[in-house]
């Protein structure tokens, strides 16, 4: 913003609002209230008056400090981006060895587990369930997010994957990813297993972390095998009709 449209938007505001401007708890408040309210109840569904409400400012606060509902939505995740970079930098540290067994669990715990500690906790709790919602929707805001932040980040997940995967196509790789987060997204905003299971389980438990990490990884072992090496043993009927005419029936 300029100097000029800076101060127009200062004659524009309230003189109580005018005050606020050197107040940075004013412009956190703006966004925790957004990210509450879109993560319960979706973008759409969300004016902007229900967060200055929520915020306890006026409405005109909020596009002076973030512009539009759209570029406010986009503040949240520019707010939380440094967690990409912890879950990036997670990955980096991963040695990649696709003998090792160790190297696929590795992988997807760095690409779940700094989200559910984020879930568990107070500060994060809506941001992870805001991601989960929204970005599961396609929608022209949603799109943009994740272009600019989770694009980058799904491509680092998906070379990772498919260098500790080298027998798997990069699209079979992709493939994978997708369902990983598929299966990620759903326990970050599922109630339903409380109900499912009786009691037994809270919706979000990151005690259920370790068994989301080994059903990822189960899936994506079984839904790219190693090739099998050497030679292979004719079946019994091959064997019998060798053993007949003298010869192989294998071309």
């Amino acid at each position: 913003m300029n100097a000029v449209a800076s101060a127009d938007s200062r004659r524009r505001l309230p003189a109580r609002a005018e005050s606020a401007e050197l107040r940075p708890d004013r412009r956190m408040a703006i966004l925790l209230a957004a990210e509450k309210l879109f993560a319960r109840h979706g973008y759409h569904a969300v004016s902007v008056r229900q967060i200055a409400d929520e915020a306890g400012v006026q409405v005109a606060l909020l596009g002076y400090y973030f512009g539009p509902k759209g570029a406010l939505f986009e503040a949240i995740f520019e707010h939380w981006s440094p967690t990409i970079e912890a879950r990036l930098t997670a990955l980096a540290e991963i040695p990649i060895n696709p003998a090792d067994t160790r190297t696929l669990p590795r992988i997807i715990e760095a690409f779940t587990a700094p989200v559910l500690a984020l879930r568990a906790s107070s500060e994060g709790e809506y941001y992870a369930r805001l991601v989960a919602r929204e970005l599961s929707h396609a929608t022209e805001e949603s799109d943009r997010v994740l272009r600019r932040y989770f694009d980058p980040l799904a491509h680092a997940f998906i070379d990772a994957l498919h260098r500790a995967l080298p027998h798997a196509t990069r699209g079979q790789v992709a493939w994978g990813y997708q369902f990983a987060l598929g299966a990620l997204l759903h326990h970050l905003n599922d109630t339903r297993v409380e109900r499912l299971s009786r009691g037994e389980n809270t919706p979000a438990d990151p005690a259920a972390g370790v068994l989301l990490v080994n059903f990822i990884v189960g899936g994506l072992r079984t839904a790219f095998p190693r090739p099998r090496t050497g030679r292979t043993s004719a079946s019994p009927q091959k064997r019998a009709t060798s053993r007949k005419d003298g010869s192989s029936n294998i071309a």
